[in-house]
């Protein structure tokens, strides 16, 4: 299983995309460009695995993920 230990997360506002070091899951994390706060949808994960190119840590563990891909 390939593990990462970074995510790019789009911003479901503008289409900004930052690089975020993953300690694990995010509850929420602000846009740089346009100030954006992101949260996970209700009963998801975190920004990482709602928002991120990849899940989080605990996720990629798991190898499933509550939230899937509602950022994409």
């Amino acid at each position: 299983t390939l593990w990462t230990d970074t995510s790019t997360v789009t911003c479901p506002a503008c289409g900004h995309r930052q690089s975020e070091f993953m300690h694990g899951p995010l509850s929420r994390l602000v846009c740089v460009a346009c100030g954006h706060e992101m949260r996970p949808p209700p009963g998801g994960c975190c920004v990482f695995c709602a928002y991120g190119d990849f899940p989080c840590p605990d996720q990629q563990v798991a190898g499933s993920c509550s939230c899937g891909s509602e950022g994409a």
